[in-house]
């Protein structure tokens, strides 16, 4: 199984970090793919990567830490994927939210401007939404995105999805799907293929069901993979090979590639 969307560079992980990842990796997890947040978090990403190679990275803005000076943010960017020596498989986490104080249009300007560099380096986007997919296939479209990418935490229609998915997108599934109660997106969920579904924890956060208050983990990931299979009548080994494939094809990783 590959975790495609864990925050190990967080600093609720900062004290056991290599223990988490030991246990993620005793538990069945082959790969994690850590998204970027802020700048100062690509070099912890880095050196993580660094140290274990079975850590995967992608670098971009949250748009949670919407920068003061977003030209200046931009520029900062090109100028680490310029000089990083762990090359990225993506970059993010991108996006929208309509959540938070940042003006969405200003939001939707910076996301852009991320998308363009996507463009130059031909890299896919990990994208973050929140009450805007409609503004994130607004600027695919604008920006002539054709590099695919993942819909981390992916929540909406079936009618959504396979816009998605036609942009050439796979859409991440995570804990959500473990709650008995999310049945709209278990719905959908269930309907859309497997060849368009990654895995995900979004560890430390979004804990599964009955693990409320929690820390989430990478190693809880085979959680989201048995419900999966369930919601699928499929085998929980199929899912694992699929998601698995799904993840290089998209991606490619640092052993792997496409």
């Amino acid at each position: 199984m590959i975790d495609s969307h864990c925050h190990l560079d967080l600093p609720e992980f900062e004290p056991d970090w290599q223990d988490v990842l030991h246990r993620a990796l005793e538990n069945g997890v082959q790969r994690i793919l850590l998204p970027g947040t802020t700048q100062a978090g690509w070099q912890r990403q880095h050196k993580m990567a660094a140290e274990h190679e079975q850590l995967d990275v992608a670098f971009g803005w949250h748009p949670y830490f919407f920068p003061d000076n977003p030209k200046q943010a931009i520029n900062a960017l090109r100028e680490w994927l310029q000089a990083t020596t762990i090359a990225p498989l993506a970059i993010g986490e991108i996006g929208i939210d309509g959540a938070v104080e940042t003006p969405v249009d200003e939001q939707q300007t910076f996301f852009e401007a991320q998308l363009q560099l996507a463009n130059e380096w031909q890299l896919p986007v990990i994208l973050h939404h929140r009450r805007s997919h409609h503004l994130l296939l607004e600027s695919l479209k604008r920006c002539r995105f054709q590099h695919g990418g993942v819909v981390h935490a992916f929540s909406g229609s079936e009618q959504v999805a396979q816009q998605y998915i036609e942009a050439g997108f796979k859409l991440g599934i995570g804990g959500t799907i473990t709650y008995s109660r999310a049945q709209k997106t278990r719905q959908t969920v269930a309907g859309i293929p497997l060849d368009h579904l990654l895995l995900e924890t979004d560890a430390p956060d979004m804990p599964m069901a009955g693990r409320q208050g929690v820390r989430n983990e990478p190693q809880f990931i085979g959680e989201v993979a048995n419900t999966l299979a369930e919601l699928k009548g499929v085998t929980l080994a199929e899912v694992a090979e699929r998601t698995s494939a799904n993840y290089f094809d998209l991606f490619g990783s640092r052993t792997h590639c496409k």
